[in-house]
């Protein structure tokens, strides 16, 4: 059990867990195809930052992009760009590929696609690789005080 899976028991959070077998750069749209989900419903935890020592959670749609400068813009700041990954390991505490939203080593604002909220069910990372979970999308907003954006590309 991951420490994500942890923060979702613990909150009371209803989830299922789907397991596939992670392909290197395979994405989501990898994961989207052995468990037979549309790329859409699955949704990437990506990590962002003005410098290294802001950093921010993005949640996006599996199958799109995020748009810097409506990042920056949504944030009221001068630019925002992903973080590198030792950078995003080191603060979430979880390995690129495997980074859940949820039990992050530190306590980072999470900002979310808001068509995201749109979908019945969403699933996203449970905190290792090859790990998703099915959840509702307002999970984002009760569990992690997420903040609604339009940063999609």
């Amino acid at each position: 059990m991951t420490h994500a899976i942890r923060v979702l028991e613990a909150g009371g959070i209803p989830h299922v867990v789907r397991e596939y077998r992670y392909v290197e750069h395979g994405g989501t749209a990898e994961a989207a195809r052995q468990l037979g989900e549309n790329e859409h419903a699955i949704v990437k935890t990506l990590v962002f930052a003005e410098t290294p020592k802001a950093p921010v959670l993005v949640l996006m749609h599996g199958d799109c992009e995020v748009s810097a400068k409506a990042l920056a813009r949504a944030l009221g700041t001068r630019t925002m760009a992903p973080c590198a990954p030792h950078v995003a390991a080191r603060v979430t505490g979880y390995q690129v590929g495997g980074i859940s939203p949820f039990g992050t080593r530190q306590t980072l604002p999470a900002y979310v696609e808001a068509t995201v909220l749109d979908l019945p069910r969403i699933l996203i990372n449970g905190g290792r690789r090859g790990l998703l979970v099915a959840i509702a999308p307002s999970v984002l907003v009760d569990l992690l005080h997420a903040t609604l954006v339009h940063v999609r590309a």
